[in-house]
């Protein structure tokens, strides 16, 4: 399994991505994403590949994408986080979020937290996230459809004592 920068040439695979109606609750489907990686330098989608199949995506957004949920100028915000409908329950998303840390450092070097917005009747997301790392520190905002629960995986062990 490998993360990798969406690409044109990549179109095929997101054709072929089924998201549900319940899952759109709650994300972004990737090809309404990609239309706003395309008019959004600060924007970038990640597709996470099983061999050839595309099992989860979601976009990595810097700068003003992270303000509403962190004051951390070297934080990223994950958004449109999902996983193809029929490759659900297989572990992807939770290896997608275990090879992320790495991802980021190779290739955002300057970035030391990883932010994340879940909303509040997604348990199962929130166990997800937790299990991998990321902290509940009682933050909320504004999501948009709801109320959001905030999250954050602290690249290096010293990053949370600084922003304290």
């Amino acid at each position: 399994m490998r993360l990798k920068f969406y690409e044109e040439k990549d179109d095929h695979l997101i054709e072929r991505y089924t998201i549900t109606e319940e899952q759109l609750r709650y994300t972004m489907s990737p090809k309404e994403s990609i239309e706003l990686v395309k008019q959004d330098k600060n924007r970038h989608a990640v597709l996470v590949l099983d061999e050839d199949r595309l099992v989860t995506f979601f976009v990595l957004h810097e700068h003003e994408g992270v303000k509403p949920y962190s004051s951390n100028e070297q934080a990223v915000l994950i958004r449109a986080f999902s996983t193809d409908f029929y490759e659900q329950g297989k572990g992807y998303a939770k290896a997608a979020l275990q090879l992320l840390p790495d991802f980021v450092l190779t290739h955002f070097p300057y970035i030391n937290e990883l932010v994340l917005g879940v909303n509040l009747p997604n348990t199962a997301a929130q166990s997800l996230y937790k299990k991998c790392g990321f902290v509940d520190e009682g933050r909320l905002a504004k999501g948009f459809r709801a109320e959001i629960k905030v999250m954050s995986y602290y690249l290096s062990k010293n990053i949370r004592e600084t922003l304290e």
